[in-house]
């Protein structure tokens, strides 16, 4: 198994804050914003980086992850995790925006957004494209 990255995610109901906090204080520099998450990076490490949630909507099934972690092969993960007979807590989904994924709970109870990169994603050189950034 090849993991790419381990990002945390932060649940924020102040999600303009919390974006400036990060810039401001660390440099980083937003990467991917679609308006209800922001991913922030380290201009000098793309891969170190922080995402930020602002507040689900109502109709939104799938709850707020804890980390995110990018693998190689995200059908092979879910099927591990399948055959283990861990708990999927959101399905192996196509997003629109060019990943596939699934949450997984770990045995503390935390949510992981386990995920692949598809063809069709936006992401280019460690920035989201065609999406205000």
């Amino acid at each position: 198994m090849t993991v790419k990255r381990v990002v945390p995610n932060i649940a924020s109901d102040q999600l303009d804050a919390s974006r400036e906090f990060y810039i401001q204080v660390f440099g980083l520099e937003v990467v991917m914003d679609m308006g209800w998450i922001v991913t922030l990076a380290s201009p000098s490490d793309p891969t170190a980086q922080i995402t930020l949630f602002g507040p689900a909507e109502s109709s939104d099934p799938a709850p707020t992850p804890s980390i995110t972690i990018e693998v190689a092969d995200v059908d092979a993960v879910h099927q591990t995790a399948a055959e283990r007979g861990l708990e999927i807590v959101y399905p192996l989904t196509d997003e629109e925006w060019g990943v596939r994924r699934f949450f997984l709970a770990d045995p503390n109870g935390l949510i992981l957004n386990v995920m692949t990169r598809t063809n069709g994603s936006a992401w280019k050189g460690g920035r989201l494209h065609g999406l205000r950034t």
